[in-house]
């Protein structure tokens, strides 16, 4: 009969257990010593190798030759544990007998010496799943059991333990095993099975397991079966994962703005095998990727990628500012909760949030809203920085000559005066004073951010709206009628006023703060909105 791998190389030493040295290490000093406890808790996410090191211990407990805190395996109780001929070691799962009565059975047997071993040992797997009386009905026998007693706890989810339970055993905590650890796993197994597997199929593996030694095995069993070499395409095919070349597409395409691209790319997601929930998935990790890259440049260490798919997610994430992807991802995160809500709408929540990742008009939040202002500010920077050139002299208008108009003979007793002498000489009148330029104000957001902390009400009405100055007055332009009643408040005013003069290091005054909204018609002349718009 065909045997799993992942029961097949269940490792049969501490030694041979991956990524747990931090338990391994001491549960063979404890054997070795002969210190043991009497109460084990072993916790941690599924694959991990708590039932494994459940089963080691129980060996090695009682082991007639243990080497070094290990189990031999030959000795008469290895091989009676290994084959499940003994009634001294009872793996007991919770999960199915929850109940008070079962643990009163237990109760009812510890008091009886092993019949072959030197310690009788209860694994209880998932023991989460115990009702709440079968929890007190343990409580006495878990912290005083007789001395040939030895309890193993396994469980996935802690917090549901009663604290007088986890009180009274020896915790351990089973970490996630490394991507790099599971990799080089495989390869030993692929080895030994005779399996080709390329290093991405591996490393893809590894990644979808999630830390779980026990699923990348599964996986690597699922995706080697009637193939003569394991690929990264094989894998994605088997295990319904999303190409990462069609993911790195469309997150080149939100970053172009190009809808069109966008409905392509999530079209032949959803004519693929790959699930678009799964896809939608792998994107949001992608993003989550970038977001690292962009923010911490050296962050490619953090990340389990190989060397081209790093320099493709750099390449990518130079075409976003670090607040777009923050904002995106945000999107995404919102659209995978939508997708769960309602399974026979996916590619359709998909492409709208596509549409509002392209166009960022399209949605009001506050992060795309400090996209947007982000951009808008790296967009004035630019302009302030580029080489202004130096528009030629207009040359001086030619004067009007007058019309001829033919001399006539003035009437007879009419005396015509001079045009110096008809008008008085007076001072040369001064040119009008130039008109002053309103130009934005870069350090509004921190503006904003002081209003916040004295009243957030307040820097809610001015969120995604913008300021300018022309060095005498300030405007700023909200968004509706109904936020500027609520700006033009004296003691609002007095309030911006106050935050805008700590900020630019001048005194303002409330009357220098103009409010406008951003749908006002222009004027003509000199109405001072036609000079802000």
């Amino acid at each position: 009969m065909h045997q799993a791998l992942y029961r097949k190389w269940r490792p049969r030493s501490f030694s041979e257990v991956c990524g747990q040295d931090h338990i391994t290490s001491v549960l063979r000093y404890e054997v070795a010593e002969n210190r043991l406890s009497h109460a084990y808790l072993f916790c941690g996410s599924r694959g991990t190798g708590k039932t494994t090191c459940a089963k080691l211990l129980s060996k090695a407990v009682n082991c007639l030759d243990p080497h070094d805190g290990n189990p031999c395996g030959v000795c008469s109780a290895c091989r009676a544990i290994d084959s499940g001929a003994t009634t001294d070691v009872v793996e007991m799962d919770a999960a199915s007998n929850n109940g008070v009565d079962y643990i009163r059975d237990i109760r009812e047997a510890v008091v009886y010496t092993p019949a072959d071993m030197k310690y009788r040992v209860y694994i209880v797997d998932e023991v989460h799943m115990l009702s709440s009386g079968a929890f007190n009905a343990l409580l006495k026998t878990l912290e005083e059991p007789p001395s040939h007693v030895i309890f193993i706890l396994a469980t996935t989810e802690l917090h549901k333990l009663p604290a007088t339970i986890i009180s009274r055993c020896q915790r351990f905590d089973f970490r996630r095993i490394p991507s790099s650890v599971i990799v080089d796993r495989l390869k030993h197994i692929s080895d030994a099975e005779g399996i080709l597997i390329d290093d991405d199929a591996a490393a893809i593996i590894a990644k979808q397991s999630r830390g779980g030694m026990r699923d990348a095995v599964s996986m690597l069993e699922l995706c080697a079966g009637g193939r003569e070499r394991v690929t990264a395409e094989a894998v994605s095919e088997s295990l319904g994962v999303s190409s990462r070349e069609l993911v790195a597409e469309l997150a080149a395409a939100i970053a172009d703005r190009n809808i069109g691209e966008c409905f392509s790319v999530i079209g032949r997601a959803e004519n693929s095998s790959v699930d678009i929930s799964v896809f939608w998935q792998t994107l949001t990790e992608f993003f989550r990727d970038m977001i690292i890259i962009k923010s911490f440049p050296r962050g490619g260490g953090y990340l389990e990628l190989t060397a081209s798919e790093e320099e493709e997610c750099r390449r990518i994430a130079d075409s976003y500012t670090l607040e777009r992807l923050i904002a995106n991802a945000r999107e995404l995160d919102d659209c995978g909760a939508r997708m769960q809500r309602s399974s026979s709408r996916r590619r359709i929540c998909a492409e709208m949030s596509a549409v509002r990742m392209c166009d960022d008009s399209l949605d009001d939040s506050l992060a795309t809203l400090t996209a947007r202002v982000s951009a808008l500010e790296e967009r004035i920077m630019n302009i302030k920085s580029a080489p202004q050139s130096t528009a030629s002299e207009k040359p001086a208008a030619k004067p009007v000559e007058a019309a001829s108009v033919p001399k006539s003979e003035p009437a007879p007793g009419v005396t015509v005066k001079k045009a110096e002498e008809r008008a008085p000489a007076t001072a040369a009148e001064p040119p009008a004073a130039a008109k002053k330029a309103f130009t934005a104000i870069s350090s509004w957001p921190e503006v904003i951010d002081r209003i916040s902390q004295k009243n957030k009400a307040v820097s809610s009405f001015l969120t995604g709206t913008v300021a300018m100055s022309d060095g005498d007055r300030y405007m700023i332009r909200v968004k509706n009628a109904f936020a500027m009643s609520m700006l033009e408040k004296p003691e609002t005013l007095a309030l911006i006023a106050e935050s805008l003069g700590s900020v630019v290091g001048s005194g303002v005054t409330p009357g220098q703060v103009i409010i406008r909204t951003a749908d006002a018609p222009k004027k003509s002349g000199g109405d001072i909105l036609s000079e802000f718009n």
